[in-house]
């Protein structure tokens, strides 16, 4: 009967791998486009792709022609029936293929050889009555992982993988109908992972499993309330002579008295390692006395318990683990509140009670756990931190405590005697605040205070002297610690996620000593003050911890989300000193500008010929035009020395009176009229003249007839407006050369309302422009009429 049922599987396996004569036959001729609407556009670009929950139920040839690139493919929970490899023609790369939860009943393998490349095979969860392996598959010499399932299951199945050895094989088998003994011995892998039959209760299928792969997971143990004899009684067979050493059991559903007989089954045999993950507790929750005194079991552990049993009577039955001889236990995620002091010197040395309900009761004045050295607490109701330094008080091999997760505080009366083998302590996301430094553990050197209350490092943790990380992050802080209140042993520090807008100068000059600082995702105030910081990467690359990505201006809000590393601002406007020098600079070239013009253009002269035109418009624009011009018949009078008559007749007076006769000019070598004494022609020509022009220099000084001509248009003019004296200066005149009488002269010669005669031939176009400007007034029509008198006798002043 038995090779009956061989060779009809044989045929069927024949069948199933039989090539295809003609590609009008490929799976995808049902339906050719159904894919292409759902792949992405960028395939030459895709290394991964996820078509899970598709609902394909056909492959194309050329549905995947431009994934060349192609490396991971996920094509399971759809309704796939028949697939063939030839689809892959194109993507050569492809390591990862998961076609699990389909429909398949029939894979051709002729084309197998097209992905060589695979690593990861994934056939589980689909209709296929026998777990055959086709020959092609010996091609794939980089496979690690299998995935299979099947209806019946026989030792030809695996004949073709026998020679490979894989990392890990999983038999997706809960409908499982036909086992035959010794099939599971042929695989050879490093990981077996079995999901045990729902219908099939066959003690072989275990007992194989166990000797198969040093690596055993059991998946989908359900034990009725009062019946189970199969799983238990098999994995009771298990011994010292068994392959297995690292057994997983996940999925579990069983009485707690069944639990402790696997426990114990365990505990004598060839496993080193146990680990039980999802554990639901039945129908009773009882202590049972076991012997764990002398076993071979290194390591248990128990993940997530779900309790459906909540009363007990006393012991405890949790008390079997208190009394385990195992060094690495972990009770994790089971809502327990409360685990034993072992009754005699326990060979702990680690242990995770993470994610229950634990209070400070656990382990109170408990002696024998000397030899823990870590221990983690994580996400529990851990309250006050004195509570547990007496609770851990008299570990005094502890090294590793993760206290993380609770709702720890810290009171300043409490007190703070640590055990001195602490090394690494985990405070992070508690009620912890600034008034922590200063109850920490002497000899530490990890400490993890993250996602706390701290707003500032106090001097307590410059006592750390072994401290050599630090993590700060997600707290308060509005600065980055100056290291002077560390140790100088700190090499890492973080304090991402505080507050911190802009470093400090301190932490530049203190913190040289640290070799990794992560102070990302803060509010950085992108100034100058900045800067400095935005140098370290720059000259120290590696430091920065997160750089650049996590360092992103805040403030000011024009650079808000700007990259610190993008982030410029000009030397000129952060360094005073270089603004002083610039603008010192500045000032020193105008001032070498105005000396050079000074000195070898005369720019004074030609400012103050300017301000001088400037003033006269100014002046004429204000004079009474009527008064002015009432009994004047001459636009100016010249008064001038003798000795600088040859100036006046052969320079001034052809500038000045030119043939358009727009000037006219009272000289008295031709309008003084005779008979008359000097005197009296002096004071009519200054009467009848608009303006008097004064030709200063030492000779003018020196002579006593300009000194009546100054003396009387001093008195005619300057009482009624003194701007119509117009001083030309021929020659300097030193100011001790005037006689004290002319104070008015005086005056005006030092306020320098004058105009200088220029030596350089250059200027001279200026000065008559301005004498002209300064002259400036027109005379009526009968005052402009010529008069043609002959002064032939006129007396010559000396």
């Amino acid at each position: 009967m038995k090779w009956a049922v061989i060779s009809v599987n044989f045929s069927l396996l024949i069948y199933m791998f039989m090539p295809i004569n003609s590609k009008d036959e490929s799976v995808g001729k049902k339906n050719p486009n159904r894919l292409t609407k759902i792949l992405p556009d960028a395939s030459h670009l895709d290394t991964l792709l996820d078509l899970s929950h598709k609902n394909i139920c056909c492959l194309h040839v050329d549905d995947f022609r431009l994934f060349t690139k192609l490396s991971i493919l996920n094509l399971s929970h759809n309704q796939i029936e028949e697939f063939e490899f030839e689809v892959f023609q194109f993507n050569t790369a492809l390591e990862q293929l998961d076609l699990s939860h389909n429909k398949l009943t029939i894979i051709r393998c002729n084309s197998l050889h097209l992905i060589k490349n695979l690593k990861t095979l994934n056939l589980s969860y689909n209709n296929f009555a026998t777990m055959y392996i086709c020959k092609e598959i010996s091609l794939l010499s980089k496979l690690e992982y299998l995935g299979l399932s099947a209806v019946q299951i026989q030792k030809l199945d695996f004949i073709n993988i026998a020679h490979r050895e894989l990392r890990y094989v999983f038999l997706g088998i809960e409908n499982l109908q036909e086992y035959e003994v010794g099939s599971l011995q042929l695989l050879n892998t490093s990981k077996l992972h079995i999901t045990l039959p729902i219908y099939l209760q066959s003690p072989f299928l275990l007992h194989d499993a166990l000797n198969t792969s040093t690596t055993l997971e059991i998946s989908q143990i359900t034990c009725d309330a009062y019946f189970c004899d199969y799983p238990t009684s098999a994995l009771s067979k298990i011994n010292k002579h068994s392959k297995v050493s690292t057994l997983i059991l996940s999925n579990i559903t069983m009485p707690w008295n069944e639990m402790s007989n696997v426990l114990q089954a365990v505990w004598r045999s060839s496993v080193q390692h146990l680990y039980i993950y999802t554990y639901t507790l039945v129908h009773e929750f009882v202590y049972k006395q076991k012997d764990f005194s002398n076993g071979s079991l290194k390591s248990l552990v128990i993940d997530h318990v779900i309790q459906k049993v909540f009363f007990f009577t006393p012991p405890h039955p949790l008390n079997i683990f208190s009394e385990m001889l195992v060094e690495n236990f972990t009770f994790s995620n089971a809502d327990i509140t409360h685990l034993f002091c072992p009754p005699w010197p326990s060979i702990f040395r680690t242990l995770n009670l993470s994610k229950n309900r634990i209070t400070h009761e656990i382990f109170k004045e408990c002696d024998n756990l000397t030899a823990l050295e870590l221990l983690n607490l994580q996400s529990n109701r851990l309250q006050k931190i004195s509570k547990v330094i007496s609770m851990t008080s008299t570990m005094k091999s502890l090294k590793y405590l993760d206290l993380s997760q609770n709702i720890i505080d810290y009171d300043q009366t409490e007190k703070c005697n640590w055990t001195e083998s602490l090394v690494f302590l985990n405070l992070s996301e508690n009620r912890i605040t600034t008034e922590v430094f200063a109850c920490l553990p002497i000899n530490v050197q990890i400490l993890d205070l993250s996602m706390n209350q701290i707003t500032s490092v106090s001097k307590g943790l410059e006592h750390l002297t072994f401290l050599r990380e630090l993590n700060l992050a997600s707290n308060h802080l509005k600065d980055i610690p100056d290291c002077h209140l560390m140790s100088r042993n700190l090499r890492v520090l973080n304090v991402d996620d505080n507050g911190i807008y802009s470093p400090s100068v301190a932490f530049y000059q203190s913190c040289q000593y640290i070799k990794t600082l992560s102070a990302g995702r803060n509010p950085f105030q992108c100034n100058c003050e900045l800067r400095e910081f935005t140098h370290i990467e720059k000259m120290t690359p590696g430091k920065l911890s997160g750089w650049p990505d996590s360092y992103r201006c805040k403030y000011p809000e024009d650079f808000k989300g700007v990259l610190l590393k993008d982030f410029y601002v000009f030397e000129i406007s952060c360094n005073i000193y270089i603004l002083l020098g610039i603008v010192l600079g500045i000032l020193l070239v105008v001032l070498a500008i105005i000396i050079f013009s000074c000195k070898y253009f005369d720019l004074p002269w030609y400012i103050r010929m300017l301000f001088l035109w400037i003033r006269t418009k100014h002046r004429v624009k204000n004079i009474n035009k009527h008064e002015l011009e009432k009994g004047k018949r001459f636009h100016a009078f010249i008064s001038y020395s003798e000795e600088d008559s040859e100036w006046v007749k052969n320079v001034l007076i052809p500038n000045l009176e030119k043939s358009d006769g727009s000037i006219k000019l009272c000289h008295h070598e031709k309008h003084f009229i005779p008979g008359k004494t000097i005197v009296e022609n002096i004071i009519l020509c200054v009467e009848q003249s608009f303006k008097s022009i004064f030709v200063l220099s030492p000779n003018f000084i020196q002579s006593k007839w300009c000194h009546y001509e100054l003396h009387f248009a001093q008195h005619a003019l300057f009482g009624k407006n003194f701007y119509n004296l117009i001083l030309i200066l021929l020659d300097p005149i030193p100011q001790y050369l005037i006689p004290n009488k002319y104070t008015r002269l005086k005056a005006i010669m030092k306020q320098r309302t004058y105009l200088e005669w220029p030596k350089e031939r250059g200027k001279h176009a200026l000065f008559w422009a301005n004498l002209r400007e300064a002259i400036g007034v027109n005379l009526t029509s009968d005052e402009e009429e010529d008069i043609d008198w002959d002064f032939k006798g006129a007396i010559t002043p000396v």
